[in-house]
């Protein structure tokens, strides 16, 4: 029979172990967390504490329950009976959606129900506001969307809905609710949502469905806890409710999705809701230098809103953090790819194991072309290069088409991105426009404003908040290449440089720089990782500046950046830099001063670097060619 302990520190094999009350488990960045949770989940069925049948695994990606799953099976060669579907781990919404297909008939759902997609969502509400006599300009689809999924993600209902209402958006938002979930039964539908809130009425309304399922499911395990929502909460608990069996697994000090409904104080409920709760912190790090983590620990002990663990290692290293300043974020990229191709070539780290994270998509561009710029393959997880997101294209199909009318393909994306009577006035705007005499950004932001593309998007929406700061970093391009002409040949030679990367590049290989959002980060750990735009208005982001607990989900989200770091981490920052089309003096971010000075040294430029936006009177100093963007 395998040792299931081998290899555990005293914590880790105490959380394994550990029977009787329900079971918190404070895991911290890199401590093994889950590994202990499919330890846990093999010792019980080991021990024969638990069937395979009666323990519930939930996490919150299918890639992640089966990574679980094939782990537990890998510990347990000897049980020869176990089965793939013995052991439920799975999505919170694949567990509710099993619920609802066996027992949903109780409150009126069929076990044929569909479930609708967002394009499927976006489709009812418009068929709803177009009967209410209402326009998508005023209720826009997605926004709608958001605040009834706000409303179920708290499972409030649309009468609950409408009793705290105020206003004339919120006061037909909630009747756009109740019709909506109207319709969805009406054609026997669920949203992705109902999952969820559907599954706790089911249980709250129906006592002997849910001892059903408590007498099936007797030990629950929960990962990522933080990152649940409140109806996430409800459902775990009311399952636990009657064994008491539930193991949770989570930390506040990576809680980072406070604006899609996740919340951190779940941790707090958890321990007042289960009495007699074992709390056991699991603080060794298996992945970082002592320094990175002390550096770290500096930067979230700083939050007084949440439990704080601090992380040590047995791993020595006398690598400091670097720190480097940059005197604009073209000469910040610059450093960062020389950089990059300096330790590739000499201390022979894959580009596959660099990381370069940054807090908003936009701050991909000027990256990118550095990167294309010197032949650096890179990979950008969870986003679309800046040329290719949808509202780039759109925009430069406008000034496409203003710079040559015979250009009928951007005339047909112009029509498809705005309409055909918004497409006419934009035509009639480009008429009056002596193109000759303005440059390319002043051209860009005229185009913007009057064809009303940015009417499209709603400034409270978190995805159309991105789209708008892409747009903006656009006006950047158009800054710095000041001829509408020169602009577009521009963009199109960094296009082609795409095309380039990718034909060299097979599908299946993927070994380039990863580049991506310090958001996309999470549960990923790299070699090296380079942390920029650390500075105020970006990390933190201005939009957090004014509300201390939006300031301490930005220092978490800093956290979480510095702890992908295994040997080395670098920071930067820009003291001007031109963002959204505008140029600014920055500070460094407030985050980097919380990092005591014996942890961190500054690098110096590998070359001579100059932003060839400002070039210098002196002839000796290297001044960028345009040409070369």
């Amino acid at each position: 029979m395998k040792n299931i302990l081998e290899g555990l520190n005293s914590y880790q094999k105490e959380a394994v172990t550990y029977i009787g009350s329900p079971l918190l488990l404070l895991a911290g960045a890199g401590s093994g967390k889950t590994r202990v949770l499919t330890h846990r989940v093999a010792y019980f069925i080991q021990q024969k504490i638990a069937k395979p049948s009666e323990i519930l695994l939930l996490t919150f990606t299918n890639k992640a329950a089966g990574e679980m799953k094939e782990r537990t099976f890998k510990l347990l060669p000897e049980i020869k009976n176990l089965k793939s579907n013995n052991l439920f781990a799975g999505t919170f919404h694949s567990f509710c959606c099993r619920v609802l297909r066996s027992d949903g008939n109780c409150i009126g759902i069929p076990p044929t129900f569909v479930i609708y997609d967002s394009n499927d969502q976006e489709n009812l509400i418009k068929n709803i506001l177009h009967e209410l006599g209402l326009t998508v300009k005023e209720f826009k689809p997605s926004s709608v969307l958001y605040y009834i999924e706000a409303a179920k993600n708290s499972f409030q209902t649309p009468k609950e809905m409408a009793s705290q209402s105020h206003g004339f958006w919120q006061d037909y938002a909630t009747k756009i609710y109740s019709l909506y979930q109207k319709k969805l039964f009406e054609f026997h539908a669920l949203d992705f949502n109902d999952l969820l809130f559907k599954t706790v009425e089911l249980f709250i309304e129906h006592p002997d469905v849910l001892a059903k399922y408590q007498d099936i499911y007797r030990f629950i395990m929960v990962d990522e806890y933080q990152d649940t929502n409140q109806i996430q909460y409800l459902l775990t608990k009311l399952l636990a409710k009657k064994y008491n069996q539930i193991t949770v697994v989570g930390d506040a000090s990576q809680a980072i999705y406070g604006w899609r409904g996740a919340d951190y104080r779940n941790l707090v409920s958890f321990t007042a809701d289960f009495k007699n709760t074992k709390v056991i912190n699991l603080e060794e790090n298996y992945r970082s230098t002592q320094i990175i983590l002390n550096a770290a620990n500096s930067v979230i002990s700083k939050n007084n809103s949440h439990p704080v663990l601090k992380l040590f290692t047995q791993k020595k290293s006398e690598d400091k953090i670097k720190i480097f300043e940059a005197e604009s974020e073209v000469a910040e990229a610059d450093f960062i790819a020389q950089k990059i191709r300096f330790i590739n070539d000499n201390i022979k780290i894959p580009l596959r194991d660099i990381a370069v994270l940054y807090r908003m998509n936009a701050q991909s561009r000027v990256l990118e072309e550095a990167f294309l710029r010197l032949s650096i393959p890179y990979v950008l997880l969870g986003g679309i290069r800046f040329y290719e997101r949808a509202e780039i294209k759109d925009i430069l199909s406008m000034l496409r088409f203003a710079s040559n009318k015979a250009d009928h393909i951007s005339e047909e994306r112009i029509e498809k991105a705005l309409g055909k009577r918004k497409k006419s006035l934009l035509l009639e705007h480009l008429k009056d426009m002596d193109l000759k005499n303005l440059t390319s950004l002043q051209i860009l932001e005229s185009l913007v404003i009057n064809s009303g593309y940015l009417n499209k998007f709603d400034v409270k929406d978190e995805e159309d908040q991105k789209r708008i700061e892409n747009i903006k970093e656009l006006k950047s391009v158009a800054a710095a290449h000041p001829s509408l002409s020169g602009f577009l040949e521009n963009i199109t030679l960094v296009q082609q440089e795409y095309s380039l990367q990718e034909k060299n590049k097979k599908k299946e290989n993927r070994d380039g720089v990863k580049l991506m959002t310090l958001h996309s980060a999470k549960g990923l750990e790299f070699e090296v990782v380079f942390l920029v735009g650390f500075e105020e208005g970006i990390l933190p982001h201005s939009r957090c500046l004014i509300n201390e607990s939006e300031i301490e989900e930005e220092r978490r989200l800093c956290y979480v950046g510095i702890t992908r770091a295994k040997d080395y981490l670098y920071i930067s920052y820009a003291t001007r830099r031109l963002f959204f089309g505008k140029s600014s003096l920055n500070e460094p971010s407030r985050f980097l001063s919380d990092i005591p000075s014996e942890l961190v040294e500054f690098e110096e430029n590998i070359e001579i670097v100059r932003d060839y936006r400002r070039p210098k009177k002196n002839d000796d100093d290297l001044v960028y060619d345009p040409d070369i963007y």
